[in-house]
């Protein structure tokens, strides 16, 4: 992986070029911002919402390797903001600039077969897994996992796409097949009672920042909700954020990784089991905005620049709620709630099951 400790700083004025012009890109460079950064935003599609807010821009596919040879001259560190930047590409610029997190990590959290043998061999607790590369796999993991799992592609997929609950060996026939035949993986079905995830951030010099836990809610595989402080006791929560750090040291991480987790009761005492990682700045994180003094977006952009990071302490409780299709509608609505914090994404189409924006509703840390 890309060693970190020979960067050189950025200085105010400088440049973090961003692969990808979605919304977090947008949050991301309005976080650059204040600090007195630039940002130059990546991206094949003209109408990217981050466009809007950036320095500069370019509009090429990210195989274009003379746009991503220019990109390279412009910028002083490039970052991303999606987890399906191809490999290829991250590589192509870490020859020219820094890129942070480097494609090592990209790499592993791309394919899920990978993540999971990653966790595992860094001792995180995980569910157990198998290898499917064909349909006749299937079956025999299925039986060997008790009976149940999920199947989910290994590479590609977000949001509940990608994947299928199978629940018993007829639900298995044809399962890999439905998915397109690709490489997949069977993980184990787990009985969680609720889902959280932890947003820890790690510096250029091995700091490490985690933010609170936060307890997530989704609706149609999309998440609906996420509220800090999650109902965790204290020691569970500690180990929540340890997990978070020691994930984001194993992999020599540089910017902000989300990490989450799945809760489940176990004799009386709660245990928990890692799902997936992110690369980047993460849904869930989105309540740090309003509720923390350093979000996640200027976190992150301090983490890439080689800047110190800032404090992951929470000044109040929050619960966050995704605006999704439709919903963003509401936004008047919303402005008028004395305690309701706006963000829209800026997105010119409104559809159903696309996030258009949140809303982060603060009150007093409960005593």
């Amino acid at each position: 992986m890309t060693r970190s400790r020979d960067f050189t700083p950025l200085v105010p004025g400088e440049t973090i070029g961003i692969l990808g012009g979605g919304q977090l890109g947008r949050m991301l460079a309005l976080a650059a911002a204040p600090l007195g950064l630039k940002t130059h935003v990546f991206c094949p599609d003209p109408a990217s919402p981050a466009f809007e807010v950036a320095a500069a821009r370019t509009v090429a596919a990210y195989d274009d390797t003379a746009a991503l040879d220019a990109f390279a001259a412009a910028v002083d560190v490039v970052t991303y903001e999606f987890e399906n930047v191809p490999g290829p590409t991250a590589a192509h610029l870490a020859e020219r600039v820094a890129v942070h997190p480097g494609p090592g990590a990209l790499a592993v959290a791309q394919d899920r077969l990978d993540e999971k043998t990653f966790l595992r061999e860094a001792g995180v607790p995980i569910a157990d897994f198998r290898r499917i590369d064909a349909e006749a796999d299937l079956a025999p993991a299925l039986a060997d996992l008790g009976g149940a799992g999920v199947l989910k592609t290994r590479r590609m997929g977000y949001d509940g796409k990608g994947q299928t609950m199978l629940r018993s060996v007829a639900d298995a026939e044809g399962a890999f097949t439905r998915l397109g035949g690709v490489p997949a993986i069977l993980e184990a079905f787990v009985p969680f009672e609720r889902e959280v995830s932890v947003i820890a951030a790690r510096g250029v010099d091995g700091t490490l920042r985690a933010y609170d836990v936060a307890e997530n809610v989704h609706r149609d595989h999309i998440l609906k909700t996420s509220t800090v402080p999650a109902t965790l006791d204290a020691d569970t929560a500690a180990e929540a954020r340890m997990l978070a750090e020691r994930i984001a040291d194993r992999l020599d991480y540089v910017g902000v990784i989300g990490v989450e987790m799945f809760v489940l009761p176990e004799g009386g005492e709660t245990r928990l089991l890692v799902n997936e990682i992110a690369p980047r700045v993460h849904n869930s994180g989105h309540w740090t905005q309003d509720a923390c003094l350093v979000s996640q977006f200027e976190q992150h952009m301090r983490a890439v620049a080689g800047w110190p990071l800032g404090s992951a302490e929470r000044h109040c409780d929050v619960v966050m709620e995704n605006l999704i299709g439709a919903e963003a509608g509401r936004w008047a609505e919303i402005l008028a709630d004395p305690d309701a914090a706006l963000h829209l994404y800026g997105k010119a189409e409104t559809r159903p099951g696309r996030k258009m924006g949140h809303v982060n509703r603060i009150r007093p840390l409960r005593a």
